[in-house]
């Protein structure tokens, strides 16, 4: 596995690695992460409370997440770069809105903001670097 040659690249292998170690965390301590997360822990859950699935579910999502960024970083794969940072804001805009509007607890706040403040970090790397937009150059030939 190589190492990331850029601050961008950097950016996204450690976001890869948290994702990565988080959802591992999720799924061997699911009652950790839901209390890490503001949310209410229960002693026993009532028939149809499927929160332990989705708990697994999101935490999977969370490993592979994990893995593709710090494979895309490890491959200086720039297109990926630019592509996580307006979805990143776009997950921190409904992240962030579901804390305001009181339907998850403050704590999911640290969510939204680890989201939004990783993509202007990415951005500002990306931009620094000069390939915050492709150029022309890079861009196929239409035929």
């Amino acid at each position: 596995m190589r190492l990331p040659r850029s601050s961008s690249g950097w950016t996204i292998a450690v976001f890869g690695f948290l994702a990565f170690a988080l959802g591992l965390y999720g799924l061997v301590q699911p009652d950790g992460l839901l209390g890490l997360l503001g949310f209410e822990v229960l002693d026993e859950r009532a028939p149809g409370d499927y929160t332990k699935v989705y708990m697994a579910a999101s935490s999977m999502a969370a490993i592979n997440m994990g893995v593709y960024y710090v494979f895309a970083a490890a491959h200086d794969f720039v297109p990926f770069f630019r592509w996580t940072v307006p979805f990143r804001l776009v997950t921190f805009t409904v992240f962030t809105t579901l804390v305001v509007t009181g339907a998850a607890p403050q704590e999911f706040l640290g969510v939204g903001l680890w989201e939004g403040a990783g993509a202007v970090v990415t951005g500002f790397a990306l931009w620094r670097e000069g390939r915050l937009m492709p150029s022309k150059a890079q861009e196929p030939v239409a035929g």
